[in-house]
């Protein structure tokens, strides 16, 4: 079960934050849910609170959401990290484009990550996503065992991770990733609602 916030993270005792490769995405540091796995989290360099850097990818999703936006997609974007901080896949929303209702941003992220390296399993691999997964994408991240999600905006409509079903807290859910909400939220939030007041 997703047991709450977990206070005493790394990234809450004074972790410095960097970002990743691209963008300028302004980001603070996230909130962890503490999900059915305990485990390393994202940190990168020493053992202890003190030197330990905390590197994100949000940026560049965020620039996969403008794309999509420009497609005339909802403005989501997704990147999937490996092991040894490289960007593997990235990817927009493209439900539109492709006539595809499982074109989610995270879903073709995955897709793509799986290809390059030649196995249906992401092991050890984070997941960044400007919005809460859907239950749908949500049991995507399961199946492929990502080891880590970071997300931007929760979605109380249509979100399945806090929200919702919460299939990560599943008793059929054989696997859980670490999950971080909140990072880089308000831009996620913003150009959402830029999106959709356009649309009306």
């Amino acid at each position: 079960r997703l047991s709450g916030l977990r206070r005493n993270h790394p990234c809450r005792a004074g972790a410095k934050i960097l970002r990743g490769q691209g963008g300028s995405a302004p980001l603070r540091p996230p909130r962890i849910f503490a999900a059915q796995r305990r485990g390393a989290c994202a940190l990168r360099g020493g053992g202890t609170q003190e030197g330990m850097t905390f590197t994100s990818y949000m940026d560049q999703a965020l620039d996969e959401a403008r794309m999509a936006a420009e497609r005339g997609e909802v403005p989501v974007g997704a990147v999937i990290v490996a092991p040894d901080g490289s960007v593997v896949a990235r990817a927009g929303n493209r439900t539109r484009e492709l006539s595809d209702p499982t074109a989610h941003a995270e879903t073709l992220a995955i897709r793509e990550a799986c290809a390059v390296i030649g196995s249906e399993r992401l092991v050890g691999h984070d997941l960044y996503v400007t919005l809460e997964p859907c239950p749908m994408c949500a049991a995507v991240i399961s199946f492929a065992r990502i080891g880590r999600l970071y997300y931007g905006a929760a979605d109380p409509k249509s979100g399945g991770v806090a929200q919702g079903p919460r299939v990560f807290s599943h008793s059929q859910c054989h696997h859980a990733p670490e999950v971080y909400d909140g990072i880089a939220a308000r831009e996620a939030e913003e150009m959402l609602k830029l999106f959709f007041a356009a649309k009306r």
